[in-house]
Formats: C-alpha cells, structure tokens, sequence
C-alpha cells in the first residue's frame, strides 16, 4: 500500500507541475499579444483557461482521495495538503494571465503598450514566465530550497511594476488617462502573478521540510 500511496503522489506531483507548465506558457503568450496587438493570440489564451481550471480541479479530487483512502501523516500529509493550496494559487497565476490577454483583446486594434514601455513588459513577461517554470521544476523535483530564489525574482518584478507606475505618473507621461489606468491595471497583473508564484515556492518548501522558510 505504501508503494502504491507514493506511486499516487508522484502522479499528483506531475499533474501539479503540468499546471505550472500550462501557467507559464499562458503568460508567455498573454505578453507577446500584449506586446502586439494579437487579437488571436489574446483570444487562444482566455480559451486555454479553462484546462487550468479543470487541472485544479483533478489536483483536488485526486488529493482528497489520497486523503480519505490513505490516511497520510507528517511529511505524506504535508505533501498532498500542499498540492491542494499550491493547485489554487497556479490556477490563479493562470487567471492573471488570462487578464493581460484580456487588456490586448479590449485594447485591439490599438496597442496597450507605448513603445517606451516595451522593454519593461518584455522584462516582466521573461521574468513571471520564468518564475512559473521554476515552480514545475521544484514540484517535479522536490520542492526544496526555491523560496529564496523566487523571493529574488519577485523583488525584480517588484521594481520592474514601480517602474511602470512611476513613468505612467510622469508629469511628462504623453499618452491620455485612459492608458494609464489600463497599464496600472495590467502591471498589477504581473506583480500578483509573482507573488503567487513565491507563494507556492513557500508551501513547497514547507512540504518538503516541516518548516516555513522566513
């Protein structure tokens, strides 16, 4: 039965990392149609949504199965408790990529990036993009030891949002209000997803050592 219980949460494990892939490719994608103006690519994005929702929604069943058969204790029952908190918090992640592909599609045919602000959202779709795949690697490897390292990135992120909030609040800004709530909008987008993501990192942590990383 052990065998069997760890064979399970493997399978668990990859499902949950799978989501992360699917995540980070959805903010891939949301920032090239961002970037510009793909009404196609914005709107292959919001359909892909919903796998995401139904992957969070396997992830669960699945894990209270394991709970309700199984009976896991200690490092087991942290395990399959943090792929239920970890599946909701990547589902999110999805969502707020699925919001940026949301601002192209309102914004077509017009782009909702000014072109002194497209190196700044190129550098924050690599960097959130970047984090959801380091979230897959540390599922299917472990969960050990990546809080730090996301905690890094989500300072970048961090910085790369006061970046864009201070050149929209400019006295020299040249573009209408209407811009400016969008990008603020779309920012905050970005910087959610990153705490996301530095979220998951944590519970993995705690799963896979019994201690909260401060």
């Amino acid at each position: 039965m052990r065998d069997g219980f760890q064979g399970d949460l493997v399978q668990l494990d990859g499902k949950l990392a799978t989501m992360a892939d699917a995540a980070a490719e959805a903010m891939r994608r949301a920032t090239r149609a961002l970037l510009t103006a793909d009404l196609l690519l914005a709107e292959e994005v919001l359909g892909a949504d919903d796998q995401l929702d139904e992957l969070r929604a396997v992830c669960e069943e699945d894990a209270y199965a394991l709970l309700a058969l199984q009976a896991p204790v200690a490092g087991d029952l942290r395990g399959v408790l943090a792929v239920v908190y970890c599946a909701e918090k990547i589902e999110r992640m999805g969502d707020l990529a699925a919001h940026i592909a949301g601002t192209a599609r309102r914004r077509h045919p017009d782009h909702a990036v000014p072109a002194e602000l497209e190196q700044v959202f190129t550098d924050l779709g690599r960097e959130t993009a970047g984090m959801a795949d380091r979230v897959a690697s540390l599922v299917r490897d472990g969960g050990r030891g990546g809080y730090a390292e996301l905690s890094r990135t989500d300072e970048t992120v961090d910085a790369l949002h006061a970046r864009v909030l201070a050149t929209i609040t400019s006295p020299s800004w040249p573009h209408d209000q209407r811009v400016a709530v969008a990008l603020t909008l779309v920012t905050r987008f970005y910087e959610r997803f990153a705490d996301q993501a530095v979220s998951v990192s944590k519970r993995l942590d705690f799963a896979a050592t019994g201690d909260l990383p401060e």
